[in-house]
């Protein structure tokens, strides 16, 4: 979403935290153009005013467009996690109505998506959902306007968008991320665990089969290509997190073997 010159401006705000350092200003926006510029400032202000009292704590909260296409926090709400407003800005909504109006078809039918969750989060008991008509006229980036939008008016972000985060996180604003709740709820496995699994292919190392859990995650099953297209009791052996999401090792669970808590 956001422009390589961006990351100039990106640097320029980590430097007007330092004095002496932002005498540079004006020679380094030059270089990182309009856009980094906006970043630098936008940065610059979120950082200025926010304390750690601020980013700990925001019962407003700022819903970007990729959190409210993606849908699941219409099921985080049903649960009643979700306390304070839920801020919608009309940017936002103009954002939304771009893509439904798009000639690209799949572009299209996020737009559609985003309207029908948040018909879906109006519809909700004990959810405040508020369309805002705030807006930041000195940027036409949306992921700027939030941020700025977020430090005007201390509240939180609410996000699947990664640059989004990350920018978020430099400005001292305090992110909410989709994707990092629902990687946080996964259950803990531990080796020598037993697990059900369906295996459905083979893996990249000879004689492996791949199988997935119900949340998703993939289980690589040593010496278990014999087992496709069946479900196989394994024992976890190791388990991986990375920032593509969860992977577990196991290998085929022994008839002689006790069964685990999960089988």
């Amino acid at each position: 979403m956001l422009a390589s010159a961006t990351l100039a401006g990106v640097a320029l705000a980590l430097a007007l935290r330092a004095p002496m350092l932002s005498i540079a200003l004006a020679g380094l926006a030059t270089g990182a153009g309009a856009v980094g510029l906006e970043m630098a400032v936008a940065l610059h202000r979120a950082a200025e005013s926010s304390g750690p009292s601020e980013r700990r704590h925001g019962a407003l909260k700022l819903i970007d467009t990729s959190a409210i296409i993606d849908g699941r926090i219409a099921d985080i709400a049903r649960t009643g996690f979700l306390d304070g407003a839920l801020l919608v800005p009309r940017f936002v909504l103009r954002e939304l109505q771009r893509l439904a109006d798009g000639a690209d078809p799949l572009k299209r039918n996020r737009g559609k998506r985003g309207f029908e969750i948040l018909q879906t989060l109006q519809g909700l008991p004990g959810i405040s959902l508020q369309f805002i008509d705030d807006d930041v006229a000195e940027t036409r980036e949306v992921d700027l306007k939030l941020l700025e939008l977020a430090r005007r008016r201390g509240a939180g972000v609410v996000t699947t968008d990664y640059n989004l985060n990350r920018l978020a996180e430099l400005s001292g604003i305090m992110v909410l991320n989709v994707n990092d709740l629902a990687r946080a709820l996964k259950p803990v496995v531990l080796p020598g665990e037993v697990l059900r699994v369906q295996v459905v292919r083979e893996g990249r190392e000879p004689g492996q089969g791949v199988g997935f859990l119900e949340d998703g995650t993939m289980v690589v099953v040593d010496q278990g290509r014999r087992l496709m297209g069946q479900e196989a009791a394994v024992v976890v052996t190791s388990a991986l997190q990375t920032s593509a999401g969860r992977m577990i090792f196991a290998r085929a669970k022994a008839e002689s073997e006790g069964d685990g808590p999960n089988a």
